[in-house]
């Protein structure tokens, strides 16, 4: 008779050891890592949807400055290109595409702020003010969500590296280690600003 109850004992017996292997923990890392990826994603999505608003204003003072307004407008053309999914942080060169082409916006913009320091009139403008400072918010809620993201990441990556999540892992979730978000090169050197 015991025979007859040993599957079903040896069952509960591994789906009891399942719950201190660390198999939960893995996957609600997981999970941990794709709501912060959403965060980055809203955040990038917010700056994307300012940009033609504040390109627009700087238009109307710096007609001549077509040439960096164009960079910006190319460069948020290229990062709306690249669709931000969740599948995006699981594909090592699509998820570096974009990085760089969030770099881009950044160098852009930064380009587009130096042409505005020739525009006293531009600077005073309220439209333009009310940018900046949304600008300025989005960038800083940008810089927590990727920090965010990166804590999440790394949380998920020890957890799937650990004894025994390590073996929970290699056995039956097989997951990968994420990329996390990295400065672009040259970074570490503030920019030159030139006034001509």
């Amino acid at each position: 008779m015991f025979k007859r109850f040993l599957p079903a004992v040896f069952i509960a017996m591994i789906t009891l050891s399942l719950t201190g292997c660390g198999y939960n923990t893995i996957l609600r890392n997981d999970e941990n890592v794709k709501a912060a990826w959403g965060d980055v994603e809203a955040q990038y999505q917010r700056r994307l949807n300012l940009i033609p608003n504040l390109v627009n204003t700087v238009k109307g003072y710096a007609k001549h400055e077509k040439e960096t307004l164009q960079a910006v407008v190319d460069a948020r053309s290229r990062a709306t290109s690249v669709q931000a999914t969740p599948e995006l942080i699981k594909d090592k060169n699509a998820f570096a595409d974009f990085q760089k082409n969030q770099n881009n916006i950044s160098g852009a913009l930064s380009r587009l702020l130096l042409v505005v320091e020739k525009y006293p009139d531009l600077k005073a403008d309220q439209n333009f003010k009310d940018l900046m400072h949304q600008l300025e918010g989005t960038e800083n809620r940008i810089s927590v969500s990727v920090q965010r993201f990166n804590e999440a990441v790394r949380i998920y990556n020890t957890s799937i590296r650990v004894f025994p999540n390590s073996l929970t892992n290699s056995i039956f979730l097989k997951m990968e280690v994420k990329e996390s978000f990295k400065a672009e090169a040259g970074a570490e050197k503030a920019p030159e600003v030139k006034f001509e």
